[in-house]
């Protein structure tokens, strides 16, 4: 079984590889990402008064946020973009992995009520699709002004134990004012500080005929972010101590095998994992643990990206995506991140990227109910002692602290 998986892993990623996208020595600016953007898609383009804080939403990639800037046209683009992919203009079977900072995806993958998987069918690679209405398929622009945008988009789904789903979804993107992002997260910037933040504000409302049940299944929404590697990119993840007979464990690191230690490290209620886009894995914190913030450090381009996200006080029941028949299907996890890398020694990643990642609550939702869940991300560049005060009061630890959790 073991070798069948290999070589169906192997032929995947090597089928991929025409259209891959290796990483690059110079990071785009963002003028040239939204030049190449144009050229083979709609795009909608929300910007701040100054025109330094800019976001690009796709609405033909389910409303992504692909890329952002915080220094204008001539500023980085922050956003992975899989150029190559969206060039060709070719739809992969399994995934298409165009990028975007902020992209919606729905839960759970796996499982008895996951939704990339057919019944009965085994949980590998070769039997793994993710639906179209979150790959593919395009989102309706219902409204937008200069720094919002509104989505929706009808959807009809059936897990691995066949219950259907019949919903809708709502999408507004929003940029977030220097005044607003400060009172997001209780901060005053330096004004040597440069930022951009926005908001993806995500509800599923049950549009079927009858109410979704835990014995059957649940959704949840489930947002994630790619941005660009760098060799000293390590994502920062803060969690609830105290003992596992309460809280569970610290970190779940088996999604693709164990993390090795020296892609991530535990200590002072902090977890570090590298976002190098060198090795394929995969963490994730339990509700128990979870707070509502993580984010990552770029040291070369001094760049202190934030996620801020909905987390209701006591809710635990989140979907399980686990690649296996779970004991506990409502035990997952609240937040991901995901480094990428060869899936086999000698083959080629998607990317690579790294992945920042949210997710609701299970929608324990009767026809007609809604749920909601926000995303928020925010990006900083500026003098590394004035990121520090930005760190210190959001993540709890300094940058000069992040830098140095792999040295």
């Amino acid at each position: 079984m073991m070798i069948k998986m290999s070589i169906i892993i192997l032929l995947l990623a090597l089928s991929c590889g025409p259209i891959e996208e290796t990483m690059e020595t110079k990071q785009p600016t963002f003028s040239e990402d939204l030049s190449f953007l144009s050229r083979h898609t709609d795009v909608v383009v929300l910007t701040d008064s100054a025109g330094t804080a800019q976001v690009v939403v796709i609405p033909n990639m389910q409303a992504r946020v692909m890329t952002s800037t915080l220094a204008g046209p001539g500023g980085l683009s922050l956003g992975w973009i899989n150029k190559k992919l969206i060039a060709s203009g070719e739809i992969l079977p399994h995934f298409n992995p165009y990028g975007g900072e902020d992209r919606f995806w729905l839960g759970p993958e796996a499982g008895q009520f996951g939704i990339f998987f057919k019944k009965d069918f085994p949980f590998d690679l070769g039997n793994w699709y993710t639906p179209s209405a979150i790959d593919t398929e395009p989102f309706d622009l219902v409204a937008r002004d200069g720094d919002g945008a509104s989505f929706k988009k009808s959807i009809r789904l059936e897990n691995y134990s066949g219950t259907q789903f019949n919903l809708e979804v709502e999408r507004e993107i929003r940029l977030l004012g220097f005044s607003e992002m400060a009172i997001k997260l209780g901060i005053s910037p330096d004004a040597a500080i440069q930022a951009v933040a926005y908001q993806s504000d995500n509800k599923i409302t049950n549009t079927g005929r009858t109410a979704w049940e835990k014995e059957s299944g649940l959704l949840s929404i489930w947002i994630l972010g790619m941005f660009n590697p760098s060799p000293t990119t390590t994502v920062v993840i803060p969690f609830r101590d105290g003992d596992e007979e309460n809280l569970g464990p610290i970190v779940n690191d088996t999604y693709f095998g164990k993390v090795p230690s020296d892609r991530l490290a535990i200590a002072k209620g902090m977890l570090y994992f590298k976002g190098d886009g060198k090795y394929r894995g995969k963490i994730g914190l339990s509700p128990q643990r979870a707070k509502p913030i993580l984010g990552s450090y770029d040291e070369t381009n001094q760049v202190l990206t934030l996620v801020q996200y909905t987390k209701p006080e006591g809710a635990v029941d989140y979907v399980n995506s686990m690649w296996e028949i779970q004991s506990k299907p409502y035990g997952g996890d609240v937040v991901n991140s995901y480094n990428d890398g060869p899936p086999e020694p000698g083959a080629k990643p998607l990317g690579p990227f790294y992945e920042l990642e949210t997710s609701s609550r299970a929608a324990e939702l009767k026809p007609g109910e809604s749920l909601s869940h926000i995303h928020r991300t925010f990006h900083f560049k500026g003098p590394e002692n004035k990121l520090d005060e930005i760190s210190e009061a959001t993540l709890g630890v300094s940058v000069q602290e992040i830098k140095f959790a792999f040295k």
